[in-house]
């Protein structure tokens, strides 16, 4: 369900003036730079231990076990993606997520293959497959953060095991992400090598939001003037009509993790769908119909509400005229991946994601 922030109307200070506006956006000017250098410095003095949690729970894979089995385990231990171990190698070589296995099962159906083969193949034969690598599991970056030569960026993390220090500073880790396009990026031990935890930029988010929640004047700029955001006709939307497996192949090709949906005809907002949503495998029987059930509509996927971690996003929503400190509190209560920007008619406008809040500051 929508949780609606609404939508505030900003008015001029009394006594403000024509002849006191360059004064007013100097100060506003010198305000955002003093903000944004305070979260920089924060950046560069914190370690990855102090976004690790308390306590939790790493799952990491051996690469000879079946992909589905694998996929099933990430489900059973509420986990999103696991680090990949190669046990001939003694080393870690890769990261598996969920939406890994969804985007092997559009290969499947993509080509006509023997799906049934699927459940005795394993991590390493699947990760070795040159016709999957190049095609549903080639990395494709947000064209908002994608090169400028148009190229792709970014290490692809199934061939490549990119991770970060315990002690180095979330500076590192986030330019880490930002840079190489990543989604999930493990903090390690340098002592024993050993996978403390994966951190996502959701992680660096609450952990920005928990110390600087009260620094009120420093944040108090809209997310569209600080060009937070993809906003016009850069948005990606989706229709209730479409198939999923339409939508899966779209939000590939973008490099996104979840899409509004939209209704076709007033263009109003309808919800948000996920790439990590398993709906449809959770209703299938067996591979056969899992791989079937890429023909469901989105309308047929989004009436059936799901609880766990792998949930689609539920959909926020905000303004642009809303100031970047009311999303740090929004944040701070919702813990959001991302907000859908509408107008008052409640048609889309714009998107804000977790990652493109942390990129500001980077």
């Amino acid at each position: 369900m929508s949780q609606p922030i609404g939508i505030g109307i900003l008015t001029a200070p009394a006594g403000a003036t024509a002849g006191s506006a360059t004064g007013m956006l100097g100060e506003r000017e010198v305000v955002r730079n003093t903000g944004k250098q305070a979260i920089v410095s924060f950046l560069e003095a914190q370690t990855c231990y102090s976004v690790l949690r308390n306590s939790g729970k790493v799952v990491v894979f051996d690469t000879r076990i079946p992909i589905q089995l694998a996929f099933y385990a990430l489900v059973e231990h509420d986990m999103q993606a696991a680090p990949l171990w190669d046990p001939k190698m003694c080393q870690f070589v890769g990261i598996l997520t969920v939406t890994d296995f969804i985007d092997v099962l559009r290969y499947y159906r993509e080509t006509g293959a023997d799906v049934l083969t699927l459940a005795s193949r394993s991590i390493a034969d699947i990760l070795a497959d040159e016709g999957i690598l190049s095609t549903v599991l080639k990395k494709n970056p947000p064209r908002r953060y994608a090169s400028a030569n148009g190229e792709d960026t970014g290490e692809d993390q199934h061939s490549s095991f990119l991770s970060v220090d315990a002690d180095a500073n979330l500076d590192r880790a986030c330019h880490l992400l930002h840079d190489q396009t990543m989604d999930f990026l493990p903090v390690m031990l340098p002592s024993d090598m050993r996978v403390l935890a994966t951190v996502t930029y959701t992680c660096v988010l609450e952990h920005l939001v928990s110390n600087f929640r009260e620094q009120r004047r420093l944040f108090d700029d809209t997310i569209y003037d600080l060009g937070i955001g993809t906003y016009g006709d850069d948005v990606v939307v989706a229709y209730p009509h479409q198939t999923l497996h339409e939508v899966l192949h779209t939000l590939h090709l973008h490099g996104l993790s979840a899409v509004p949906v939209i209704d076709e005809n007033t263009k109003k907002i309808r919800g948000v769908y996920s790439r990590s949503d398993i709906t449809f495998l959770t209703k299938a029987s067996d591979a056969e119909d899992a791989v079937s059930n890429l023909n469901l509509t989105l309308d047929v996927l989004m009436a059936q509400q799901r609880t766990d971690v792998t949930t689609p996003d539920a959909l926020h929503t905000c303004s642009t005229r809303h100031t970047l400190q009311f999303v740090f509190e929004y944040f701070a209560q919702w813990k959001f991946n991302r907000l859908i920007c509408v107008d008052e008619e409640e048609r889309v406008v714009g998107v804000v994601s977790a990652r493109d809040l942390v990129a500001y500051f980077l």
